[in-house]
């Protein structure tokens, strides 16, 4: 569906309705979060609804949202997976009734959008058609009509293992996995709502900007039910919490830390690492595309890229993490492709004290200066006046260069480019840092973004507010 592109969130709305904290998850840690009943709720009719950003695509079976085989799921393919198997009674000693699946025509692959999940079950509905409705930005998904092997019908009054107590890990609202203990969900979710008792409609949480057009969150004001709860992430010692007002809170969490928390939101959408330039060799993405791994068998110089192309304003972002130094940190035309095509870039050696500033036609030494693998490096991006600025912990390296000469081949993003002996570094936009542990916190002059060093005057984080 076209507008699903077209309206996809990419943030920087004035909302009357902001969401502050997001929640990163990673597979490779296998983050997720769990609630457990103690109250049966109602098997037959609730509501899912959630915001998501996707930063690792074509990841088999990636599960934002599951109860048992009642999940909303992207397959290798990067389609929206929907799951719904239904019973004939409550209990372990029921039988299935129904087996729905669907498998979208769309693929949900822009890393640089959030989208907003909505599931929307009522099996009461004399309707068939009407008791399950799966929203994607507003806009209701159905089965590509690929195959004939998924059922596509929901027997009137049959009920789910969702809101049950009696099945242990097929009743249990997870966010992030899925129910079996695998396939994970990478990236972040955001402003979770589970309704129990009510099929909502996704105006109940969200509205087309009038303006833009774009779907856009909005503060949800109804009933909860029984089971209900409400997700904000916004208490770091407390990440589980429900602010629904019915105290249902997450009462288990995997390997998830008050560092996984990040203010990357729907209402202020911040850069990330973008796995969908076709690099001639990329660098591998994690943790809610901050962090790059390189592969050692490879022999290149690996690369990986920017969310967000710029052709003015100031920004400023840091680099930290590193396990080795043979990097280059710097800035790339938006279409080009591999490390010293247009790119402006401060390289990392390996093995001296040397730093080079490399353009597209020359490599010139920069300045020589110790450094260390925990360092803070940065870059001051000034795209009005032409210019680029290198950054040691908090303290600036060179003479400004100049990047007249190129202006015109951008817009311009942010790149890393690592050689195969080099693994594991950390690029922090703002919304989320997952090198170095930060000490001081520091935001642009407008409060956003949380980095070790404070922009310079008039630089700004690059996030869509």
């Amino acid at each position: 569906m076209e507008t699903l592109q077209r309206t996809a969130n990419r943030g920087s709305i004035s909302t009357g309705y902001d969401i502050d904290n997001s929640l990163k998850f990673e597979p490779d840690n296998t983050e997720y979060m769990r609630r457990s009943l103690g109250t049966d709720g109602n098997q037959r009719v609730f509501t899912q609804s959630m915001w998501i950003k996707r930063t690792e695509i074509s990841y088999s079976y990636a599960t934002p949202w599951c109860v048992g085989n009642v999940a909303l799921r992207f397959d290798s393919n990067d389609r929206l997976e929907v799951w719904c198997y239904t019973y004939d009674g409550t209990g372990a000693g029921t039988s299935r009734t129904d087996a729905y699946r669907i498998v979208t025509p769309n693929k949900f692959r822009d890393t640089s959008a959030w989208y907003h999940l909505v599931f929307a079950l009522d099996t009461t509905q004399g309707t068939e058609s009407n008791r399950l409705k799966v929203y994607v930005n507003n806009e209701r998904v159905y089965h590509d009509g690929s195959s004939d092997i998924y059922d596509q019908t929901i027997t009137q009054n049959s009920y789910t293992r969702c809101n049950g107590t009696g099945n242990s890990s097929e009743n249990w609202n997870q966010i992030g996995w899925y129910y079996t203990g695998n396939y994970v969900f990478a990236g972040y979710i955001a402003e979770v709502n589970f309704v129990d008792g009510l099929q909502l409609s996704p105006t109940d949480v969200g509205e087309y900007d009038e303006d833009s057009g774009i779907w856009k969150p909005k503060q949800y004001t109804g009933a909860y039910g029984t089971n209900g709860y409400h997700l904000k992430f916004d208490d770091a010692s407390d990440l589980g919490a429900d602010s629904s007002g019915n105290d249902n809170d997450i009462n288990s969490i995997g390997n998830i830390t008050a560092a996984d928390q990040a203010t990357d939101t729907p209402t202020n959408n911040f850069c990330t690492l973008n796995p969908l330039y076709a690099m001639t060799y990329p660098l591998a993405i994690r943790e809610g595309g901050t962090k790059s791994v390189a592969d050692g068998s490879v022999g290149q110089w690996q690369s990986a890229k920017g969310s967000m192309a710029v052709n003015n304003g100031k920004w400023y972002w840091e680099y930290s993490g590193f396990s080795e130094l043979n990097t280059f940190l710097g800035i790339q035309s938006a279409d080009a492709n591999g490390v010293y095509n247009t790119a402006y870039a401060w390289n990392l050696p390996l093995n001296d004290n040397s730093f080079y500033i490399v353009d597209p036609n020359s490599r010139t030494e920069g300045f020589t200066t110790t450094k260390a693998t925990t360092d803070v490096w940065a870059i001051a991006l000034n795209m009005d006046d032409g210019e680029i600025s290198f950054y040691r912990n908090g303290t600036q390296q060179n003479s400004t260069v100049s990047i007249d000469g190129l202006i015109g081949n951008g817009p311009y993003v942010a790149i890393i480019s690592q050689y195969a002996s080099a693994t594991n570094a950390s690029t922090n936009f703002g919304g989320y840092n997952s090198g170095k542990a930060i000490s001081s916190a520091a935001s642009d002059a407008n409060g956003y973004g949380t980095f070790e060093y404070a922009p310079p005057s008039g630089y700004y984080a690059l996030c869509t507010k």
